[in-house]
């Protein structure tokens, strides 16, 4: 009797007892690469808000850009990939051809926000197969920052064509004042590959020719490496990457750089930890930003480029896929605007609007402040003109090898670092033009072979 009244109690319990998984808390990872801290608690606080409204926990995790790859690749051997990675599209094709990103879930995702929600270019960047590899999220156009006051002193003009750039560098170079002009030449930085890339576009290289194959062993690459080093004569010795260039640029000290437009926060002197030594020179605030030129497309002697940088929500194979799937959801609708507000100035909208109202997001951008200590709207400092532009580039943006299909082949270039490694040998006087273009020929063609 005893036993039997035990065996009911049990069955009793059972039944009224809920259920460990209809009453555990789901938990998925976000790995980020923006870092910066006002940007991680913004990210949280997008985070807190979905928890809110959905019980799913998102746990954000930052992440250096110039090691992604290497930390993607690691949890992909470990079998622990995060649930959704944020990522520029340098990554994206060769991460869908690995089994790293799940393309399905991704596009369900863009399927169920409206593929007329979103500019064409950003997804076609990422189409892979009869879908998309991951979801676009936000872009910036590359821009040439010049000093307007000291080009105007000098009578030079815009330095939108390469002859007017090394013009006006060597003009305005009066070292260790004035650095002409500084380009990256960091071998171990994205960045680098990203100026370089900017330049060899401006002089009509594409990675592949007319029959889709890799060519990049041609005389306008030749001539591009040789520029780059006429524009390296102005640059302060060294490996130098986007820390110098920008320091250098808000210090006073470089006429001329090449950054992404996240740079219109410090350049406007609204933030209390990036001093704009020009301003506090002139004991005018606003001095620098006033006085600075941009230039959004380049013109060399065989073509025209502006380069861009679209980022994309990738959805991992190893991901608890329908948690991921509304957290991806969450941040290109209720949390959009408070994404790209994180930093408006290079954040531009992918996502245009939804199916009820099309221009709520580029509307809605249209109206956020930028800085961290003082908040203004970007027109405010910079005027229409430059706001329009970065917008009307978004679906144009100049790359290497996407439009070709070669996105897999872009990822492996970015991973392992082989142009910059290369182009720093040339311009070090390892290697002269020739030599260093063959190199890249052959690395590039031995880098598409590989697994």
């Amino acid at each position: 009797m005893r036993t039997m009244l035990l065996f009911i109690l049990f069955l009793i319990s059972t039944f009224l007892s809920p259920s460990p998984m209809i009453g555990a808390e789901t938990k998925i990872t976000f790995w980020t690469t923006e870092i910066e801290k006002d940007r991680m608690e913004i990210q949280r606080e997008i985070a807190n808000a979905f928890t809110q409204k959905t019980g799913i926990r998102v746990q954000v995790i930052p992440v250096e850009e110039n090691l992604l790859a290497e930390r993607v690749t690691a949890a992909y051997a470990a079998r622990s990939l995060p649930d959704v990675i944020f990522h520029p599209i340098d990554f994206t094709i060769g991460w869908a051809e690995a089994g790293i990103l799940d393309p399905q879930s991704a596009t369900e995702v863009v399927s169920q926000l409206g593929v007329e929600t979103f500019g064409k270019g950003p997804l076609n960047l990422a189409r892979f197969q009869n879908g998309h590899a991951a979801v676009p999220i936000d872009g910036w156009g590359q821009l040439l920052l010049y000093r307007r006051d000291l080009f105007s002193e000098k009578g030079l003009p815009v330095p939108d064509r390469w002859d007017n750039i090394l013009k006006a560098a060597q003009a305005l170079h009066q070292p260790p004042l004035i650095w002409g002009f500084e380009v990256a030449t960091d071998p171990g930085q994205i960045y680098t590959q990203q100026v370089f890339e900017h330049v060899a576009l401006s002089n009509g290289i594409r990675l592949t020719d007319s029959s889709g194959k890799v060519h990049l062993d041609t005389p306008e690459m030749v001539q591009t490496l040789e520029f780059y080093k006429s524009l390296a004569r102005f640059t302060p010795p060294g490996n130098i990457y986007w820390l110098h260039t920008r320091m250098d640029y808000l210090s006073g000290r470089a006429a001329m750089i090449i950054w992404s437009p996240f740079i219109l926060d410090e350049l406007s002197g609204l933030r209390r930890d990036q001093p704009v030594i020009p301003d506090i020179a002139k004991g005018k605030p606003g001095f620098l930003a006033k006085n600075t030129g941009f230039v959004t497309v380049i013109h060399g002697p065989k073509g025209t480029a502006q380069y861009g940088q679209v980022n994309y929500l990738g959805i991992t194979r190893d991901a608890e896929r329908s948690a991921a799937k509304r957290w991806v959801d969450f941040l290109l609708n209720e949390g959009y605007l408070k994404w790209l507000g994180m930093a408006a100035e290079g954040k531009l909208p992918v996502r245009k609007g939804t199916g009820e109202n099309p221009g709520r997001f580029v509307n809605g951008w249209m109206e956020l402040e930028f800085g961290v200590t003082t908040r203004a709207r970007i027109s405010e400092f910079y005027g229409t003109d430059l706001i329009k532009s970065m917008m009307d580039g978004v679906d144009g943006f100049n790359r290497w090898g996407f439009a070709e299909g070669k996105g897999a082949l872009v990822s492996k270039i970015y991973g392992t670092k082989i142009i910059p490694e290369i182009l720093k040998r040339f311009l070090d006087g390892e290697l002269d033009a020739k030599r260093a273009v063959r190199m890249m020929d052959e690395r590039v063609k031995a880098l598409e072979g590989t697994r």
